[in-house]
């Protein structure tokens, strides 16, 4: 089932954080050839400015960023020069020239002025694991100042910093996965030394997951809208939330009391997949806007198993 959920990944057109994730999947897997491969077509589509895969456009501002692990580890595997100067050149970005708000937090895309939560993963690991993860943790900390609701324990989608609201106030189910997922990566990649950050992110990670699972339904999948019973039943939140806590749990930070939790998660999730190991139901490319298939659907797919086999 990996291996067909696997091809049927690479199968996909890819968009910059698509490319990313799908990387970051493989490198979990351990098919290292494969993300030296997709590290290295990254860089081919990098802009002058730094941001690597971008093959729709120049708005994508985080999305970016999602390919800096991958290839840190192809720069590091191969030893090929160019590869570490294209890293280097996306974290100067990330650093130096991405638009942020007045407190420095990156924006998502060019000109909206806008946070998304998808940031949470698409930024912060990455600098964590080059080198910087007191801005990491900075980021996400303010990530979660403008789009958390302490009521509901869950992350609204958007907010516009120019109007001061929110420009999509929904609980959108594979946005609260993108944030407990990418809060899960950084606390993994943070120093020993950083103990207290670690301590304060779990303790974000466990909150968003309480919240997550007040709306799991019985078949242990969630709808689109995580309080809305009227949007469609989705399959890639429940992937993310698995792939949460099995990190949490192997790493120590996430109380053994979450895998019942993520196994019926897991479940659900395998029911989902079809003979050509398609993730069927996910919130589905090209607009994200109805049940399909997409390739960050099959990347946490890969990426969920492989976070279970490390936990076994």
């Amino acid at each position: 089932m990996v291996s067909r959920a696997m091809n049927a990944m690479l199968a996909m057109q890819r968009r910059a954080w698509e490319q990313g994730v799908a990387a970051q999947a493989l490198l979990e897997l351990g098919e290292t050839d494969w993300v030296v491969l997709l590290a290295k077509d990254a860089v081919v589509n990098q802009l002058k400015d730094g941001r690597l895969a971008l093959n729709e456009g120049r708005g994508p501002v985080a999305d970016p960023a999602s390919n800096g692990e991958p290839l840190l580890y192809a720069a590091e595997s191969t030893g090929d020069p160019a590869l570490r100067d294209a890293a280097d050149r996306m974290l100067e970005f990330l650093l130096f020239k991405a638009p942020r708000t007045r407190d420095g937090l990156i924006y998502h895309n060019q000109i909206e002025n806008q946070i998304w939560v998808d940031a949470c993963y698409m930024a912060p690991p990455f600098l964590a694991v080059a080198g910087h993860p007191d801005e990491a943790v900075r980021q996400l900390v303010g990530y979660r100042g403008r789009l958390f609701d302490a009521q509901a324990q869950l992350y609204y989608h958007i907010w516009d910093e120019d109007l001061r609201a929110y420009a999509r106030k929904l609980f959108w189910g594979v946005g609260n996965g993108w944030a407990a997922a990418g809060m899960a990566r950084v606390i993994c990649a943070l120093p020993e030394a950083m103990r207290e950050e670690r301590a304060m992110l779990a303790g974000f990670v466990r909150e968003l997951l309480d919240g997550c699972l007040s709306h799991q339904r019985a078949d242990g999948l969630f709808h689109d809208i995580l309080d809305d019973p009227g949007t469609f039943v989705e399959t890639n939140t429940a992937q993310m939330l698995a792939y949460t806590i099995y990190r949490g749990v192997a790493g120590g930070w996430l109380d053994h009391g979450y895998l019942a939790h993520a196994d019926r998660m897991r479940g659900a999730a395998h029911g989902k997949v079809d003979a050509y190991g398609l993730v069927q139901g996910v919130c589905g490319a090209p607009h994200f806007n109805r049940s399909g298939t997409a390739t960050e659907g099959q990347a946490f797919f890969l990426l969920m198993e492989a976070a279970y086999r490390r936990l076994r």
